[in-house]
């Protein structure tokens, strides 16, 4: 498609590329995705002129882009040597003063029992999460919240039953039926919180 372009110099229609395409080995089908590539890739030029839209592409111009393309390589390519100039001599400072030797052997060996002892203690800790002071206050307060809200949906449940009862005399069979069906039954009574355990105040593991 390139060489349509160079050999006549000219602007062309995208249908008068279909035509030409064929002749260079490229499909007609094909030529509109071949030559919108060689725009993306600035080797094809194109604008619009009123309602149509023209192509072009000089030798010279592509020269241009190659040339364009070549200096942006170079220059990366000078970056990455300089990057990677810093790099090895950001390497070689780490190594220094970590040479083997016995005296590093041996710190490292501390250092590996100090992290494992860490780690057994952190584990230990874990075990005895539950008797955090302030676990088992937030507990506390959790379930003290949990009761009352109960115990407000039990005074709801009595107090709808007694409206029931004085608005509705004629149907008691049936409402105590359908008391026990949803599970109010005889024993259904306001909930009473157990005393709760004290604070553990005595460091943890005692």
């Amino acid at each position: 498609m390139l060489q349509i372009f160079y050999e006549s110099q000219d602007f062309f229609l995208l249908k008068e590329l279909e035509k030409l395409g064929p002749r260079k080995g490229v499909i007609t089908q094909s030529v509109k995705d071949v030559v919108q590539s060689l725009v993306d890739d600035d080797l094809v030029s194109k604008d619009k002129i009123g309602t149509s839209v023209y192509f072009w592409s000089l030798p010279s111009c592509a020269g241009n882009q190659l040339r364009n393309v070549c200096r942006k390589l170079d220059s990366d390519l000078q970056s990455s040597k300089k990057r990677l100039a810093e790099l090895v001599e950001q390497c070689n400072d780490l190594k220094k003063g970590r040479e083997k030797s016995d005296e590093r052997e041996e710190a490292l060996s501390e250092l590996k029992s100090i992290e494992q002892k860490y780690n057994e203690l952190k584990e230990e800790m874990g075990r005895y999460a539950d008797n955090d002071p302030a676990t088992v206050e937030a507990m506390r307060n959790t379930s003290e919240v949990a009761y009352a809200a109960a115990n407000r949906w039990t005074d709801n449940i009595f107090t709808v039953r007694q409206w029931c009862s004085n608005n509705f005399p004629q149907a008691k069979e049936q409402l105590e039926n359908l008391y026990k069906e949803v599970g109010i039954t005889e024993d259904f009574d306001y909930l009473e919180a157990s005393p709760a355990a004290p604070s553990p105040t005595g460091p943890i593991g005692d």
